[in-house]
C-alpha cells in the first residue's frame, strides 16, 4: 500500500504546509521542505504564514533549486499586513503569491475559542462584516477580491465564521474567483456536510485536510464519507502539517493517500483531488 502511495505522489500538490522561517516552532524550513518533496517528484507545495507573505521565500527557493517541484507562496489577511489590506495583497501577488487567505488566527471568529498555541497579540480580532449592517460585508474585501481577480489569484476563507463565508463565497464566485473553503472539519471551522455541499454547489472548492484526522477533530467515518458524497471533483487535498511534534508533510501525505486507499478510493479519484483541482486552483 506504502507503494501505491509513494506512486501516486508524484505529481502531487500539497497547497497547504508550515515551515521555518515561523513564529512558531516548525518541522523543517523551506529549503528541506521542497528537496523532500522533489525527491518524491510533487508538483508543488504552498508555503503558508500566519503573519506574512511567503511569496518572496517561495520565489526564491525555486531560484535556488530550480526543481521540478515548485514553491507555492501566499498571504494570510491577519493583523499584522494590515487585516483586509488590497495593498498587501497587490504587493504579495506582485511577487507571485498565488492564495489570499482570509484571517486565520486574528478572525474575529476564531478568537471566540481564545488564543492557539504561539499567538502574542492582544487583539480584537477581524471581522469581514459591516458593525452598521453585520449582513453586509466590509468595502475594503471587495478592494481585496478586485486585486485576487487581476492576478487570477485563489481566495481561501482562513478562520472565518460560516456567516461571513457564505457572504464571501457568494460574492467571491459571482466575481469568478476562485475560491476555497478552508478545512471545513477543523474544531473551529466546523461544517456538517449539508453545509458543505451546500459551499461545494456555489463553485467553492472544498479543502479536506489530513492534520483535521490525525489530530481527532474529524471522525474518519464521517470524513471519508463527506469526500465520497461531496464528490472528488469538489474538493482537494492537503495536510496542514509542518508541526515539529508531528511527521512532516510529505510522509503525512503519504499517510493520507493510504488512508483513501485502503477505504476504496481509486487512483483517479485520488489523483483528481490530489493532482487535478489543486493544478486548476493555482494554474
Amino acid at each position: 500500500m506504502r507503494n501505491k502511495a509513494i506512486e501516486l505522489l508524484v505529481g502531487a500538490y500539497d497547497l497547504h504546509v508550515h515551515t521555518f522561517p515561523s513564529h512558531i516552532k516548525r518541522k523543517m524550513n523551506d529549503f528541506e521542505l521542497l528537496k523532500e518533496a522533489n525527491r518524491y517528484e510533487m508538483a508543488g507545495i504552498m508555503i503558508k504564514n500566519h503573519y506574512e507573505s511567503t511569496a518572496g521565500r517561495a520565489s526564491l527557493v525555486n531560484e535556488y533549486f530550480k526543481f521540478s517541484t515548485k514553491a507555492y507562496g501566499g498571504i494570510v489577511l491577519n493583523s499584522t499586513v494590515g487585516g483586509i489590506n488590497p495593498f498587501a495583497v497587490e504587493s504579495s501577488m506582485k511577487l507571485g503569491a498565488r492564495f489570499v487567505w482570509l484571517p486565520t488566527r486574528d478572525a474575529y471568529h476564531c478568537l471566540k475559542f481564545g488564543n492557539m498555541k504561539g499567538d502574542f497579540f492582544n487583539r480584537e480580532g477581524i471581522s469581514l462584516l459591516k458593525k452598521s449592517d453585520d449582513k453586509k460585508l466590509i468595502d475594503s474585501f471587495y478592494d481585496v477580491l478586485e486585486v485576487i481577480k487581476k492576478y487570477d489569484g485563489v481566495l481561501a476563507t482562513g478562520h472565518i465564521s460560516m456567516e461571513e463565508a457564505r457572504l464571501v463565497c457568494k460574492e467571491s464566485t459571482l466575481k469568478g474567483v476562485k475560491t476555497v473553503l478552508t478545512h471545513p472539519d477543523w474544531n473551529r471551522t466546523m461544517y456538517s456536510l449539508k453545509q458543505q455541499k451546500e459551499f461545494s454547489q456555489m463553485g467553492v472548492k472544498i479543502e479536506k485536510v489530513w492534520a483535521n484526522v490525525e489530530d481527532g477533530d474529524c471522525e474518519v467515518n464521517f470524513f471519508l464519507d463527506s469526500i465520497r458524497k461531496i464528490g472528488v471533483k469538489n474538493i482537494f487535498l492537503t495536510t496542514d502539517r509542518g508541526q515539529y511534534d508531528k511527521k512532516n508533510p510529505v510522509e503525512s501525505y503519504l499517510d493520507f493517500i493510504e488512508l483513501l486507499l485502503k477505504n476504496g478510493f481509486s487512483s483517479q479519484e485520488i489523483k483528481e483531488m490530489t493532482k487535478k483541482i489543486p493544478e486548476e486552483l493555482i494554474n
